[in-house]
């Protein structure tokens, strides 16, 4: 016990210095942004005078170091900051835009572990026979097409030519739980790189599981066949694809801007092009710093999985 707690506070300590590092590293590259926020909120056409006021309305005629040391203040109490653009606190974006990235990112979870362990295992069980050469055969080949191609192929054939799915989500606002037939094809582009890379992972696992000494020796004791799989080697399976599916968590949290701009979804991809396109500093910022803190946070959780259901490997995040 003492080992694992030591372990933890390692893990916390590392977390809390990469949090940190996150915060700097965000705001050195949103300065490092081209243009001036001033100018563009100026107007078309804004003499100097309107972009000094604006300039010292925004504080960003104030030191570099100033404006870290309040908005890391901000942060530390739970305020993201305000618009540019809008004037509405940057926490408003986040909640209008997380509803519907959770509505995709849901059902692709829910989807996601059951198909990739069951064809993880069933490739595994059969090694070097056809289920295993089909399923590794399948999932490289999906693996290999990117979203974005993905996307429109199915757009093509199930909403143009077959009529029997919506293309976009256009027209249908946030409330797209209200129209679940919007999802289905954002789902299925979401589902299938991810799908193939975990089913590939607690295949490799597990036939390298089956194949160590414990097994072998379990084997002899005449353990049922059924349990070594199961109670044995799945577990140290499911090690090295629990950081996959941590990072795969984190994806498609933090938005996946290709899917939901290929099918019109008001996520947090979206929120974030918008921010950029508009140069709106504060809301970039605050994106990223909660896109940055959701992988800290999810490695972490994944590393403590991955300690539990094999403690001697050491997975570093």
């Amino acid at each position: 016990m003492t080992g694992l707690r030591s372990w933890l506070v390692r893990r916390l300590l590392l977390g809390a210095g990469q949090t940190v590092a996150v915060v700097l590293l965000v705001f050195a590259l949103t300065e490092a942004l081209p243009g001036d926020a001033a100018v563009a909120l100026a107007g078309d056409q804004p003499d100097p005078a309107r972009i000094a006021a604006v300039r010292e309305t925004l504080h960003l005629d104030r030191p570099a170091h100033e404006r870290l040391a309040q908005w890391a203040g901000g942060l530390l109490h739970g305020d993201l900051g305000t618009s540019l653009t809008s004037g509405r606190p940057v926490g408003s974006y986040l909640a209008d835009g997380f509803g519907p990235t959770l509505l995709l990112a849901a059902p692709t979870l829910l989807l996601l572990v059951p198909v990739a362990v069951g064809l993880g295992v069933l490739a595994a069980r059969y090694e070097g026979r056809r289920p295993d050469r089909v399923i590794s055969a399948v999932t490289l080949g999906v693996y290999a097409v990117p979203e974005f191609a993905l996307g429109v192929l199915l757009v093509a054939l199930f909403a143009l030519r077959l009529g029997w799915l919506p293309p976009t989500a256009l027209g249908h606002g946030t409330d797209l739980l209200a129209h679940p037939a919007v999802l289905v094809l954002p789902v299925l582009v979401l589902l299938s790189r991810p799908v193939c890379s975990l089913t590939r992972l607690i295949r490799a696992g597990m036939i390298d599981a089956l194949a160590s000494p414990y097994v072998a020796q379990a084997r002899r004791y005449a353990v049922p066949g059924a349990r070594i799989r199961y109670a044995h080697a799945l577990p140290n399976g499911l090690a090295p694809a629990a950081q996959q599916l941590a990072r795969t968590v984190d994806w498609l949290l933090c938005g996946v801007i290709v899917v939901e701009a290929l099918f019109a979804v008001p996520g947090l991809g979206t929120v974030l092009m918008n921010a950029v396109a508009e140069r709106d500093v504060p809301v970039i910022q605050g994106l990223a710093v909660v896109f940055g803190l959701t992988a800290v946070v999810l490695n972490l959780g994944a590393d403590l999985v991955t300690h539990r259901l094999a403690p001697r490997t050491e997975v570093a995040a």
